[in-house]
């Protein structure tokens, strides 16, 4: 595990622990598709990152690598795309899609550990009351949306239309949930979460019988107001709230210039610890399966935005698509400047 002595691995203080042990601020890594390519993987497929895991494992943990030396505090698997439904669809059996799915956890466990030695070894260690210590690092199990398995860009619309229930997706999700929970990560991430209805249906599964594993939720957002289905994000914030299992409530995949403003509309509805990570600020076409400059709006540095994010309540940072370890050893650098008790 990455980080010690919390009471179960479902306390709800797993990431209040964990950021105090940071200095008070965390540093989660970046974009993993663009990485993924830049290294030379060919990602146009439905299973998205996900075919890396059969095509080429050694490119995910090298990517996992880069942003551990970047500073990243937390590294998501590879699991994004992956699904067993997915995986069955390209011709894989059940067991090899949950083989996978475990595989997934271990590669990003595997970097946690390479990245330790190496740090041993090069002395990179930081200083706590005068004792040497590693620099905590969590693995997230990152599991995607149901609109990402579909691959028809509704993870960014949100309409699944009227025939999905919650007790659809809780169906769909419910074996991959439980594998990944008991697969050695820290933690589960449920990203780019676009409506309330299935962030009802991931409280629901966490709340099973036998499930005991910490998660954050984040959503998406194309207006700054409301995530992409036009639920609001207060709404949706609240039902991650309700979820004692839910340790961080937070952003991903959006735009930059509208971060500040969810940031502040989560925090009058939870205190528990706010993640944010933006994509570049440009617009997923999903027609053409690729993303182009938003019409109108200027090339975004968002890690000019970041103690402004900060000051508003987040403390978890990061990058969505599009974003590279150039992006997180930034934004290290910036958190770095406003807190002197931690240094990457």
């Amino acid at each position: 595990m990455g980080l010690e002595n919390t009471e179960t691995s479902s306390s709800p203080s797993l990431m209040v622990d964990f950021l105090q042990k940071c200095g008070g601020y965390a540093i989660l890594d970046g974009g993993f598709a663009t990485e993924l390519e830049r290294h030379g993987a060919d990602l146009n497929d439905p299973l998205w990152s996900a075919k890396c895991l059969i095509s080429s494992p050694h490119l995910v943990r090298r990517v996992h690598l880069d942003y551990l030396d970047a500073g990243a505090n937390i590294i998501l698997t590879a699991s994004y795309q992956a699904t067993i439904q997915g995986f069955e669809a390209k011709g894989l059996s059940r067991i090899e899609a949950e083989t996978l799915l475990r595989r997934s956890v271990e590669i990003a466990c595997e970097a946690r550990e390479i990245y330790f030695d190496k740090c041993t070894k090069g002395s990179w260690d930081f200083v706590e009351d005068g004792r040497s210590s590693r620099r905590p690092v969590l693995v997230a199990a990152s599991i995607g949306s149901y609109g990402a398995y579909l691959a028809d860009g509704s993870e960014y619309s949100g309409d699944y239309g009227d025939n999905v229930t919650v007790e659809t997706l809780k169906d769909f999700h419910r074996r991959r949930v439980q594998i990944l929970a008991k697969a050695g990560a820290d933690l589960i991430a449920f990203e780019t979460i676009p409506n309330k209805l299935e962030a009802k249906a991931y409280a629901e599964l966490l709340e099973e019988e036998g499930l005991n594993i910490p998660a954050w939720f984040s959503f998406n957002s194309k207006d700054g107001i409301n995530v992409v289905s036009g639920d609001s994000i207060s709404e949706c914030a609240s039902i991650a709230d309700s979820c004692k299992h839910v340790v961080a409530v937070g952003i991903n995949c959006t735009p930059p210039r509208f971060i500040r403003e969810l940031v502040q509309s989560i925090g009058q509805v939870t205190t528990k610890p706010i993640i944010i990570y933006p994509n570049s600020g440009e617009t997923y076409d999903a027609e053409h399966k690729k993303w182009v400059k938003t019409e109108g709006v200027a090339d975004e540095d968002f890690v000019s935005y970041i103690s402004k994010w900060h000051q508003a309540g987040a403390s978890i940072f990061g990058g969505c698509c599009r974003t590279t370890p150039n992006t997180i050893r930034a934004i290290a650098r910036v958190l770095s400047k406003s807190n002197t008790s931690y240094h990457f």
